[in-house]
């Protein structure tokens, strides 16, 4: 056997891998060669110690093809690997918050003079001016709480939201927030549906730049035709992965609200039996994830990342102590990645689940990223996720 050990299919690589230079990043290249035959990297030939091999390779593009080859009294045999250069690389998070909607019915009702002057803008924007965080606000066109739909919401402050487009985005979530899954089984029709009456209503009322694409949809779990049209539409990036990560055992109506809240954000849920899990819960991606927070996939092109919270789910207490970890696991990893989102719902007093210290949860999340890790505010929907330097 040929197999390259120390990067997967995707690896994402940067200044903390290798030695970088203007024009290519060279990192090593290491794997076992059962055969005990000479090796070559990309033509050059490897150094080897009994089974083990390595060499340095220049990685000058974005994308990268690396080639192990060997040959054997039984034929030639070699291994193709896709490596991402992050050129230039730097920390940097990305920050949204998903099901937003009570926002906007607020605003059609209340009208105030300023867009800015509602309380969960105004609290946006001040974490804006601290922190300089980049927030994309992951939006649903009808209100399933009280009957409101966007196209209800005024223009009348669009030249606010214009001004703001820089750090404040919107994108598509779903049409409404139930059913949950929306995408899962949706047909491309369906789907271009909701994402032109989205892209329609923002555009109008808030200005072409403050729309991005979506990097991740209600729920996450979309449907192959749905994935497909969302890469046409331009997405770069993806949260978690495009797959339905929501199994029928137990049904989903059947689980208590934890249980929803806490086994459904990122796993599948399947029985306790190892190999049913094993087959279901593609473990190596998940293990992958959870200690290098993004990869590529060569044949879609795009990137999936890994959040590393959902501040709604944790107490606030707890948010620092999963900080440090994360951090910690950044830099063994050597990973620049941070991303992190919560929900609009729990900031809102008139929610039944209203968590009064959302904002705090929010903050402190923001400021560990910024402050603690010096990240650099990005949207991932922009150049390499947020590194823009291969555009330059």
């Amino acid at each position: 056997m040929l197999s390259i050990s120390n990067f997967r299919q995707g690896a994402i690589l940067n200044s903390h891998h290798g030695v970088e230079t203007d024009k290519s990043l060279t990192v090593t290249v290491e794997g076992m060669n059962s055969f005990g035959t000479p090796v070559k990297v990309n033509g050059k030939s490897a150094m080897q110690t009994g089974l083990h091999f390595s060499c340095p390779v220049e990685l000058t593009e974005k994308i990268n093809i690396v080639e192990v080859a060997t040959k054997t009294c039984y034929g030639e045999f070699s291994q193709k690997l896709t490596l991402v250069w992050d050129k230039k690389s730097f920390r940097r998070c990305n920050f949204y918050i998903d099901d937003n909607i009570f926002l906007f019915t607020d605003l059609a009702k209340e009208r105030p003079r300023k867009a800015f002057d509602h309380f969960y803008l105004k609290e946006l924007k001040r974490l804006h001016d601290k922190y300089g965080i980049k927030i994309t606000l992951n939006t649903f066109y009808h209100n399933d709480h009280e009957e409101f739909t966007l196209d209800k919401m005024p223009d009348i402050w669009k030249d606010e939201f214009i001004d703001s487009s820089h750090w404040l985005k919107f994108a598509l979530h779903s049409y409404s927030e139930f059913p949950a899954r929306p995408y899962a089984e949706a047909s491309r029709k369906e789907f271009r549906r909701d994402y032109d009456l989205m892209q329609s209503e923002i555009t109008r009322f808030a200005g072409e730049n403050s729309f991005i694409v979506p990097a991740v949809l209600h729920w996450n779990n979309i449907s192959p035709g749905v994935a497909e049209e969302l890469i046409d539409l331009g997405c770069k990036c993806y949260s978690e992965s495009m797959r339905h990560r929501v199994m029928g055992t137990p049904p989903f109506e059947e689980l208590t609200w934890q249980e929803q809240q806490e086994k459904f954000r990122s796993e599948i849920y399947v029985s306790p039996n190892e190999a049913i899990a094993r087959h279901y819960g593609f473990a190596e991606e998940i293990d992958y994830l959870a200690k290098y927070p993004a990869l590529y996939d060569p044949d879609m092109k795009i990137f999936f990342y890994h959040d590393w919270i959902i501040c709604n789910l944790l107490e606030l207490k707890d948010i620092p102590e999963l900080f440090k970890q994360t951090l910690s696991t950044a830099v063994q990893y050597r990973t620049d990645l941070f991303s992190a989102g919560g929900h609009e719902q729990y900031s809102f007093p008139y929610y039944e689940s209203y968590q009064p210290d959302h904002f705090g949860k929010l903050e402190t999340t923001i400021r560990l990223m910024v402050e603690e890790a010096n990240c650099k505010p990005v949207f991932y929907q922009e150049g390499l996720l947020g590194n823009t330097a291969w555009d330059e």
